[in-house]
């Protein structure tokens, strides 16, 4: 990190965060819970005057979230390197659309999204204090200091839930993501600090929902089709683009262009389309990507006929968080009865007392 040298911590910036790999069923044994935080992962330094957050792939953060650097100075020790997860809370969830937005090149935005959307800082683990290098250390151990050091934490520091008993973390996993988070993490209580080792376990949400399939967009490589574009219908009764479905082996690419011949418009054919001029929202299949402003989105309409049954993992605002898995076409569905109701889940009250507490403008936050 340039410009960063001067900070002397026993776990020297920049360092690769410890990572986990992907299994879907619970595992049990010498093991600590935590909830699988949907956010960006923070790694924080602090030396003295000096607060560095470092992102997963080791790059700084600080310019984004300045609103963070006087609290930290202020509740954490003068030399100390914690790991954990950057958030925005807002109306009972966890909002990473929000959080995503605080990345931005200009630093008026930024000023203007530190206020209106302030980040919170989720910690899991501590890796140095004082002169400690507590990498070496079990992972029970670093979390019972961790504990101590954060004791008098408050808002927006706060320490993540944590359990051994795998009957409270699968009752996290089954209630957590109406709260916007993806899971749990199972971490070994005797494991060490491993940066850049997946070491660890997340065990995330993969659920199943009935879709209409509103469009498509040919693959890169014109081979067939690449991904198809995906609808619910909301409350009022409009379809909703609400993400995609993708990475198709090349025959199942071939295989889709002819299960959609029947559906594509002829030629000059009129089709009312309800996304063909847009519907007032920002999640339209015309909009430009948010990351890529190069990037080709045009796509190719269908008749409101197909219904098709993907897997997902997790729904965030009113969108799918990542792409979704197809599975099968539905022909027993009609697209009119694909409603987001079959998608509620309940936030839970853990994350709303977890985040409740008072702003900086004295009003009572709503919680996570």
């Amino acid at each position: 990190m340039p410009g960063r040298t001067a900070l002397q911590t026993p776990v020297a910036p920049p360092i690769e965060p410890m990572l986990a790999k992907l299994t879907r069923e619970l595992p049990t044994g010498e093991l600590l819970y935590e909830p699988k935080w949907d956010g960006f992962r923070c790694l924080v330094f602090r030396d003295g005057d000096e607060v560095l957050l470092q992102s997963r792939n080791r790059k700084p953060l600080d310019r984004y979230f300045p609103e963070l650097q006087g609290p930290l100075r202020d509740l954490l020790p003068p030399r100390v390197v914690i790991d954990g997860e950057l958030v925005v809370p807002r109306g009972g969830v966890l909002d990473f659309d929000a959080l995503s937005e605080r990345i931005h090149p200009a630093a008026s935005r930024v000023a203007t999204l530190a206020a209106r959307t302030p980040a919170r800082y989720v910690a899991f683990d501590l890796l140095a204090l004082g002169d400690d290098d507590l990498t070496a250390l079990p992972f029970a151990q670093r979390r019972v200091r961790l504990e101590t050091v954060l004791a008098a934490a408050e808002p927006p520091l706060h320490l993540s839930p944590v359990t051994a008993d795998p009957r409270v973390a699968n009752d996290w996993f089954r209630r957590f993501e109406g709260a916007g988070l993806d899971g749990v993490i199972a971490k070994p209580a005797a494991g060490t600090y491993a940066p850049g080792k997946r070491t660890l376990w997340k065990i995330k949400h993969q659920r199943t929902a009935d879709v209409v399939v509103g469009g498509f967009r040919w693959h890169k490589d014109g081979e067939g089709v690449g991904s198809l574009l995906l609808g619910l219908h909301d409350d009022a009764g409009r379809l909703r683009h609400i993400g995609v479905a993708a990475s198709f082996p090349a025959a199942r690419r071939r295989a889709l262009t002819e299960e959609l011949a029947p559906f594509r418009p002829g030629d000059g054919e009129a089709v009312d389309h309800p996304w063909s001029d847009g519907d007032g929202t920002t999640a339209t299949p015309r909009d430009p990507s948010r990351w890529n402003t190069g990037k080709d989105t045009s796509w190719e309409p269908l008749r409101i006929a197909l219904v098709a049954e993907v897997a997902y993992e997790q729904l965030q605002g009113d969108r799918l968080r990542h792409g979704a898995r197809f599975l099968r076409w539905r022909p027993d569905r009609e697209p009119a009865s694909c409603r987001y109701d079959q998608l509620e889940v309940p936030p839970p009250s853990e994350l709303a007392e977890l985040f409740a507490a008072r702003d900086d403008t004295g009003s009572h936050d709503r919680g996570a």
